[in-house]
């Protein structure tokens, strides 16, 4: 049973946001469905070859005692599932709570103020910490990141930043299973000499980051290739 423990938290993770996506017909989620998928198959082509590449250096790697034997570039099938099957489970999530809570967002005023606090805390966390590898390469890109957001699609960031509150919640469990909470080993080790070395009960800090740049990049280009299929309408 062990052997399938990430493939089980992989899969299950899709299976009721896909399985609602079918089925409820008012919100209809299914329709933007090639949509969702190109969007997450475009993030997810750079975070595979950055996953590769820590994997390759020793950043990271995987426990065998609980993924298939199926491997590709030294990562287990489970973790090229999960590049698509956690952005999908959580573009799902972030796009039911804008249609059924309108409201439930932050004003622009917050949304700046939030990001600004965000930038300077992140900044002067790599400054103390350039070098180590995760922390450098994960606060750059939210860096970069967060900037892009606040200049261009401030919206977006009203709306994301307390969906990304929401969906911290099963991903905290998920990613805490997956990183020993629960179990005896854990399914991904860290090396913690590349990053803070500071942990959310079992998972590393920087994983809240690590999320929000995979999701909130798969966002961005959703929300485009969305309103390009709304114009050609």
């Amino acid at each position: 049973m062990s052997t399938y423990l990430y493939l089980i938290l992989t899969l299950g993770s899709l299976s009721i946001p896909l399985f609602y996506s079918i089925v409820e017909k008012k919100f209809h989620f299914i329709q933007y469905f090639k949509v969702a998928f190109v969007s997450i198959l475009v993030v997810a082509i750079p975070f595979l070859i950055w996953d590769g590449l820590f994997t390759k250096y020793g950043v990271w790697g995987f426990n065998s005692d609980y993924h298939l034997s199926i491997e590709i570039f030294k990562m287990p099938i489970e973790e090229w599932l999960f590049f698509f099957c956690i952005p999908y489970a959580c573009l799902f999530t972030h796009e039911v709570l804008k249609y059924l809570f309108p409201e439930f967002k932050l004003s622009k005023s917050v949304t700046i103020i939030v990001s600004v606090l965000l930038i300077l805390s992140t900044g002067m966390l790599l400054l103390f910490n350039f070098g180590k590898l995760y922390t450098t390469i994960n606060f750059i890109f939210f860096l970069v990141l967060i900037m892009y957001g606040l200049k261009h699609h401030l919206k977006t960031l009203q709306e994301y930043l307390p969906s990304f509150l929401v969906i911290l919640i099963p991903f905290l469990i998920v990613n805490g299973i997956l990183t020993g909470s629960f179990i005896e080993q854990p399914v991904v080790w860290y090396n913690n000499t590349e990053n803070l070395g500071f942990r959310i009960f079992t998972i590393p800090f920087e994983d809240v980051f690590y999320a929000f740049n995979l999701l909130f990049s798969v966002q961005l280009v959703f929300n485009y290739l969305k309103n390009k299929k709304v114009e050609r309408k």
